[in-house]
């Protein structure tokens, strides 16, 4: 019996003891402090410009949000650090140059910075290498390569089916035109690339070494090695760590041992509210759909104008589309918006924000004009791209901010048509031709230019050429001479443009929002509203078309044409929406446009 209860009791003391150090380990588990981290992804289209108003604008991202989320990391008292999953976003030059900005004022605040990829090409990497330490799952792959620009040329398939490009242009840079005219680069074209292909790798092996900390033979060396596995990247030393987000996670909290990670996901996204049920939750499902906002107070506070351009200038309206990134700007939109800010008396300054390759000659003048007319301070920042036309708008500001990678400059024009009667010729339609006036084919959709009219054209677009560089020199405080070396239809990076007086500095649209609160004479410390303009439109005349029936952008057969051939070839339907943006501007006499778009993948 003895025995027998000597070994209950002690059975039961190494239970209780069990028991006790169980408990005494979940306490432990319970009292320690949390280590609160944000968690942001940034995938997608990132759109620079204003927020759609209700639920769509809820549902995508915008620059001016994703920057407003990681500054309030910054100031966040309760974060310990940024988890930043870099999923691919669209994004630019200029919204690179932003982004990491934004992530250097996180850690400039003593938070840690981790970005996550699942792999990357070179715009992922280069955001991610802006953060302290970056993690890839070991089945990851980092596509940093190097540079690559391909242009194509129309030409021969014109010739094909009957079409007549009659082109003409002032500027021997202004290679607005030369795919549908050339079969290859002309020689100043390829000059202009190369220059621009060079500054722009700079940039890369720049933003690369001193991030990561490398010398520039060992990011050359990297890049040219390309593409890594997840672990050849790290032995390179392009990243930390080769692991899952669950392990990075750990590999976080393990870092301080004493506290317990809490992530907060979606940091900084402002919640919807998803309960529609009955009558009022049908109306308030409605009002988002619709983009109803309530009414704002009117209130006398110092404000900040910030006027959006976006996209290719047109005259009209300007336009945008629910389900694409593609936008519009509508001279009579931000003539609008313009006027809006001068008359109100609560707005001290103006920043105009341009992301847009230019366009129509007639709305970039019209838009300028409304800009002279400002006498409060007026300040432009450039974002991915601001040239032709973009550039044009941006003369008369007291100071001109570009990112680094800013696509600028191409003070030229250009003008000219795709003739269809080779076309129709082919198809079996036949064209009757009546005309007075010696000059009276200069629009026909059917036959190219004949000599009067060439020299009727190229005499108009030579003056909108002085035009233009007239107020560039006037603007820039250059004589018409200087100027004018530096037009003739040039492209430049931001970072070229600083050192040739083209920009006055480098920095973001924060950066031209305090240049622009300083010229009006306010302090850092003053308290200013930004008032965002133009409004974004609804999403329902998005969905359903513009109100206006002479603003429609695209013809009904491009139309059909793009959605034919979306999803099945990038390439392709890119080359599409050359095709469209081209025609867009097919009854604008004079254009002002930027040659190409320049994508880094």
């Amino acid at each position: 019996m003895r025995s027998s209860f000597s070994v209950c009791w002690v059975l039961g003391m190494v239970l209780f003891a069990a028991s006790a150090g169980a408990a005494d380990a979940a306490k432990s588990t319970s009292d320690r402090s949390p280590l609160v981290w944000g968690h942001i992804e940034l995938s997608g289209a990132i759109h620079d410009g204003p927020q759609l108003p209700g639920l769509f604008g809820e549902l995508t991202d915008s620059l001016d949000g994703t920057l407003a989320r990681l500054d309030k990391a910054a100031d966040d008292p309760q974060l310990k650090g940024l988890i930043l999953n870099v999923n691919s976003p669209h994004i630019g030059w200029g919204s690179l140059g932003a982004l990491r900005q934004a992530v250097a004022r996180v850690r400039a605040k003593g938070k840690k910075v981790h970005a996550y990829l699942d792999g990357g090409t070179t715009m992922d990497y280069l955001l991610a290498s802006a953060c302290d330490e970056i993690t890839m799952p070991e089945s990851g792959v980092l596509m940093v390569l190097g540079l690559r620009a391909e242009v194509s040329f129309y030409k021969k398939l014109f010739d094909m089916i009957g079409v007549q490009a009659d082109m003409l242009r002032v500027g021997e840079f202004k290679s607005a035109a030369e795919p549908y005219s050339r079969t290859e680069m002309s020689p100043e074209f390829r000059k202009e690339m190369e220059e621009i292909l060079d500054d722009y790798y700079r940039q890369i092996q720049e933003m690369i070494g001193k991030s990561r900390n490398l010398p520039a033979d060992k990011v050359l060396a990297a890049i040219d090695a390309g593409p890594q596995t997840a672990r050849k990247a790290r032995e390179l030393g392009l990243i930390d760590r080769v692991g899952y987000a669950d392990e990075m996670e750990t590999a976080i909290e393990q870092q301080t041992p004493e506290a317990k990670l809490k992530i907060t996901r979606k940091y900084g996204k402002k919640k919807v509210d998803t309960d529609f049920s009955g009558f009022s939750g049908m109306m308030k499902f409605l009002e988002l759909l619709m983009g109803v906002e309530p009414p704002a107070r009117k209130n006398t506070a110092a404000k900040i104008a910030v006027i959006h351009a976006s996209g290719p200038i047109m005259t009209g309206k300007s336009q945008s589309e629910l389900f694409s990134d593609e936008s519009t700007v509508g001279s009579e939109t931000l003539v609008k918006a313009i006027h809006e800010a001068r008359l109100n008396d609560s707005v001290k300054a103006i920043v105009l924000r341009v992301n847009s390759p230019g366009g129509s000659a007639l709305a970039s003048d019209l838009i300028w004009r409304e800009l002279e007319l400002v006498k409060k301070p007026f300040v432009v920042s450039m974002g991915d791209v601001a040239a032709s036309g973009g550039y044009y708008i941006s003369q008369g500001a007291d100071r001109i901010f570009a990112e680094p990678g800013t696509l600028t400059g191409s003070i030229g024009v250009v003008g000219g048509k795709l003739a269809l009667g080779g076309v129709y010729e082919k198809i079996g339609i036949t064209t009757s031709v009546i005309s007075r006036g010696k000059n009276s084919g200069i629009f026909s959709g059917t036959t190219g230019f004949t000599a009067s009219e060439r020299e009727s054209m190229q005499q108009l677009l030579n003056e909108v050429y002085d035009q233009f560089t007239g107020k560039a020199a006037q603007g820039r405080k250059m004589s018409k001479e200087q100027l004018e070396k530096l037009a003739r239809g040039r492209v430049y990076t931001g970072a070229m443009a600083l050192k040739l007086n083209l920009v006055d500095e480098l920095g973001s649209l924060d950066d031209a929002v305090a240049a622009a609160k300083k010229m009006a004479g306010l302090k850092p410390e003053d308290k200013v509203e930004r008032l965002t303009l133009p409004k974004a439109v609804s999403p329902l005349e998005q969905l359903f078309g513009p109100l206006d029936p002479n603003a429609e952008a695209h013809t009904a057969e491009s139309r059909v044409l793009f959605r034919a051939l979306r999803g099945l070839s990038p390439e392709l339907e890119q080359e599409v929406r050359n095709l469209q943006t081209f025609g867009r501007f097919s009854a604008e006499p004079v254009l002002m446009i930027l040659p190409f778009r320049l994508t880094v993948r």
